[in-house]
Parts: C-alpha cells; structure tokens; sequence
C-alpha cells in the first residue's frame, strides 16, 4: 500500500507530487533509450528490400518461400524476393527478385530455395556458374532446384534403407 495522507499536510503532498513527477521523467528517459536502441536495431540489420535489378525464377515448389525473403550467395544478402505469382501454363510458381546492381549473375546459375536450418526460415540460394554470358536483367533463371520437404527427404531415405521397397 502506498502512504497514507491525513488532512491538512500540505508538505507530504508536495513530497508525493515530486516523487510522482521524477518518476515520469524516469520513465520517460527509458521509452527514449528504448526507442534509439530500436532505430540503431533496425538500421543496422538487414531487413530492408534491396533495390536493384529484377529476375524470375521458377519451380514446381516454393515451400513457404515468401515475398521479403532474402536472396543469397554464400550465405551473404545479395537481394530479395518481391513477388509471387503461378505460370498460367505450366503453373509452376514463379518467383520475382530483386539483385544489387552490383551482382552481375552468369547465364548458368543455379536458383534453389533452402532453409536456416532446421526450423528456420526459407530464402533463395543463387550458385553463380562460370559462363561468360550475364543474366540480363528481366530475364529468368533458367537452371532451378525444386524445393524438397524435409518429411520428403526423410521418406525417400526411409525408402532406401528398407531395399527401396522390395521384399
């Protein structure tokens, strides 16, 4: 309980209005510190879009892939993915990104979608090839790896061990 007030003491009043209003400025100097140390947070990570040139890509499967998800080169953000959309013809799902204009991809790279880890996020993994030629930008990326499920993979090497099904 907090203290108790009688009648006619004008002194502790003052005492609590002054402790009342130290208080408030307290809490207001920790809502700043908070706040600047989540501007500094947010400026020093990663999580904006890369603003650069655009290619597709397309697979049979994205597996939980999403628009704002990095792309990358050996581990390093080199750009991000804008959009998602289905192929009216083969409906497989097409993927749209964002490079660094500074990246200039070669014709043989090679687009797969991988994870963080095992409970991590997706993101879009770029092998860059060794040929001459560069990906212009708007074109797509011919040579992709369909993304496998982790129940898939662990089914295809239960089906191995077991003889692949032959008793």
């Amino acid at each position: 309980m907090g203290p108790r007030l009688k009648e006619g003491r004008p002194s502790d009043r003052r005492h609590l209005m002054g402790r009342t209003f130290v208080e408030t400025i307290m809490g207001a100097v920790v809502l700043a510190v908070a706040g600047i140390f989540l501007a500094f947070a947010v400026g020093q990570s990663d999580l904006g879009v890369v603003k650069g040139y655009t290619l597709t890509a397309s697979f049979a499967s994205v597996g939980g892939l999403s628009t704002g998800s990095d792309v990358r080169i050996n581990g390093i953000k080199i750009g991000t993915v804008t959009g998602q959309s289905i192929d009216q013809n083969t409906f497989n799902a097409v993927i749209k990104l964002s490079v660094n204009p500074t990246i200039h991809l070669p014709k043989d790279t090679v687009a797969s979608i991988a994870s963080d880890g095992l409970l991590g996020s997706k993101f879009l993994k770029l092998e860059p090839g060794h040929s001459p030629d560069k990906i212009a930008e708007g074109a797509a990326i011919e040579n992709t790896k369909n993304f496998e499920a982790l129940e898939d993979q662990v089914g295809k090497i239960i089906f191995l061990a077991t003889d692949g099904g032959k008793k």
